[in-house]
């Protein structure tokens, strides 16, 4: 059968990779660079019996975005700079009450309004802790037009799988970008939809802590009732001050994530056999990464590349693995250090050096080169 091969931008990838997961539900607000996902959804979405919606402001579209889900949608807004940072609470939220949604943050200079035409990765830890308290987030960090589309696919997959909110980072680079993508039949891949319980109503408890399965959410107006609330919970959802439901409760929130890492870690590895310097690179810096290790080792200097693709939860496993082998690692990045110190973490003795560009400009392969050459001879 002939590929259906189409010449796309990062964002409308992105829009067709959720309508091709099944996206029913779009709100959201405009904010560069992001915009072209909401502006092609809101042509895409209507024409097939969709909803879209422009809401007053970032904080409301994540507010519908939830609220389509409770009733059953798959739901997706997108963002990016201060909008990713008025949708915090709304995360929160969306952990605690284990409300499957996607949120698309398409990274721009920051903090503030910042750099609203230009690159940076400086939203990775706002992605794990930008809202307060213990909870496991997912997030993916794709590194082309392509990975955008099957990512968010993905990402769809994952978020009603484990009944949490994911997280797409990109940044100006690549949402703007354009390459060719393979657009696949539906029949070619895996798209996990939102299904009933399998219970009756009335045996159904939304949040079951002790099983170790994920609860399927029922969609309200199908006859479940139950209570959601932001508040600690017990598993019928209603408020709970007691000790050993609070620490069931927040136990749940990461176990669910974190026992389940096998299936929700995604990785790359770039001539890493042999290499004496690795990087760990992502998103679109992990482009100019791949170009500098070719030209490392056309000059005798044997670099690999580690790309996480799920970036949290973070691939501990791996990064400690490598570090026992490679004692020196690079970290470039586009913000003034955050992946660094997760790689610190885990490397085992290894010396991490980090390379931060933060002028609104991409870190050339050029940049990376002269720093291999530089750690080499350390």
């Amino acid at each position: 059968m002939a590929k259906n091969i189409k010449l796309m931008q990062g964002n409308e990838a992105i829009a067709e990779g959720a309508v091709i997961a099944g996206c029913d539900f779009f709100a959201g607000y405009p904010i560069t660079p992001s915009s072209e996902v909401a502006e092609i959804l809101s042509s895409k979405l209507p024409k097939i019996g969709k909803v879209f919606l422009q809401m007053e402001d970032e904080i409301a579209a994540l507010g519908a975005v939830l609220g389509a889900a409770l009733g059953g949608a798959k739901a997706l807004t997108a963002t990016s700079g201060p909008g990713m940072s008025l949708k915090q609470e709304h995360i929160g939220y969306a952990s605690m009450c284990e409300i499957p949604c996607v949120i698309i943050n398409v990274m721009r200079g920051g903090p503030s309004t910042g750099l609203p035409t230009l690159p940076a990765q400086g939203d990775v830890m706002q992605a794990k802790w930008g809202t307060h308290g213990d909870h496991a987030i997912i997030a993916i960090t794709p590194s082309s037009v392509n990975e955008s589309l099957y990512e968010t696919i993905r990402a769809f997959n994952l978020a009603v799988k484990y009944r949490t909110p994911v997280l797409i980072l990109t940044d100006e680079i690549i949402g703007h970008m354009r390459e060719k993508v393979v657009i696949p039949d539906k029949s070619d891949i895996e798209i996990i939809d939102v299904k009933l319980p399998g219970v009756p109503p009335e045996k159904y408890n939304p949040y079951n802590y002790t099983s170790g399965e994920v609860t399927p959410l029922a969609p309200m107006g199908e006859g479940y009732r139950y209570h959601v609330t932001g508040l600690i919970h017990g598993e019928t959802g209603f408020p709970s001050q007691k000790t050993d439901v609070i620490q069931n409760a927040q136990n749940w929130l990461m176990d669910k994530i974190y026992k389940n890492i096998k299936d929700i870690e995604k990785f790359e590895e770039f001539q890493t056999e042999d290499a004496d310097i690795l990087l760990v690179a992502y998103g679109s810096t992990s482009r100019s990464s791949r170009q500098a290790i070719m030209m490392a080792r056309s000059a005798g200097i044997k670099a690999g590349m580690f790309r996480p693709i799920t970036i949290w939860p973070f691939p501990d496993e791996q990064i400690s693995a490598l570090s026992k082998k490679i004692k020196k690692i690079l970290v470039p990045e586009m913000n003034m250090g955050q992946v660094i110190f997760e790689v610190q973490r885990n490397a085992c003795g290894s010396s991490v050096y980090g390379l931060n560009v933060v002028n609104g400009e991409p870190i050339t392969p050029d940049q990376i080169y002269e720093k291999i050459k530089e750690i080499s001879k350390i």
